[in-house]
């Protein structure tokens, strides 16, 4: 639950900052005739978001068991990916985000009316197919829809609200220590969804090494335990991992987590400061 609480609240609060952006631009330059069209492509965004999960949820029954394993890790691999790009783009555009959206929403004002409404759905609505995916992804390898879904409504809701104070300038956040510090967490998640998802391929054969365990720790961690429920509702842990799924999570973690730390490095490094020479003098 409270990886999809994150996730919820992560993409929620990216959503509605970008959503903030928007409409206060449309405001600034006197084009409040436009804001019907915008709020026509967030809502049709919305409805893909939701249309997405629905399928998600009801598309594979009916299917074989290999088949749903194979839609389930290969799913899960593409949210994996989603979420990942996602960490990464945060971190390399959120100072620029509000320069960038201003920009296309110029350019969509100059031309056809079409324009407003795309500018609208793909803003929001890449938000909200990488939720519905991450949080079918954790749901599917954790079993308990009604409390993987419960999260992330309530990580959704929270966003909302947050967005919302944030816009009347009644609380005031550091986004770019919210974003990093979330980032970082999704990273150790992540690893797991894509530890989960290299299992699911493994029993629809679509890998080598299924069924077969490198280690049990079900003696230290009982699954039935609430720790275990904990850390496997949080992180996807499993008490008897597959050496492939020990592998693609330990690789996980050290690219992913090496390149994310790296880059947290290099943003924060100071500036060598510029030494200023008068006119005529060396350098």
């Amino acid at each position: 639950m409270l990886a999809n609480y994150l996730i919820g609240l992560r993409e929620g609060l990216e959503a509605g900052l970008i959503v903030g952006i928007l409409v206060a631009y449309v405001r600034k330059v006197g084009r409040t005739d436009v804001l019907p069209r915008l709020w026509v492509g967030i809502g049709i965004a919305i409805l893909a978001s939701l249309g997405v999960g629905a399928a998600l949820t009801w598309g594979p029954y009916g299917l074989s068991f290999a088949a749903q394993e194979a839609l389930g890790g290969g799913l899960s691999l593409v949210a994996v990916a989603m979420v990942t790009w996602m960490i990464f783009w945060m971190a390399s555009h959120a100072r620029g985000l509000k320069h960038e959206l201003q920009s296309r929403l110029d350019t969509a004002l100059a031309g056809a009316g079409i324009g407003i409404v795309l500018i609208g759905t793909l803003s929001v609505g890449r938000e909200g197919v990488e939720t519905a995916l991450f949080v079918w992804a954790t749901v599917n390898s954790t079993g308990s829809a009604a409390l993987g879904t419960a999260g992330a409504l309530l990580g959704l809701l929270t966003a909302a609200g947050l967005s919302w104070l944030l816009a009347r300038g009644v609380v005031r956040i550091n986004l770019g220590r919210f974003f990093t510090w979330t980032g970082a967490f999704l990273v150790v998640i992540v690893a797991g969804v894509f530890a989960y998802g290299i299992g699911d391929l493994q029993e629809a054969g679509l890998l080598p090494g299924g069924g077969s365990a490198a280690f049990s720790l079900a003696a230290v961690v009982p699954p039935s335990s609430w720790y275990g429920s904990l850390l496997a509702g949080i992180f996807n842990f499993t008490p008897e991992p597959t050496w492939a799924q020990v592998a693609g999570w330990i690789a996980y973690l050290l690219v992913v987590g090496g390149l994310f730390a790296a880059r947290l490095h290099v943003r924060r490094a100071p500036v060598p400061a510029r030494r200023h020479n008068p006119a005529g003098s060396p350098a």
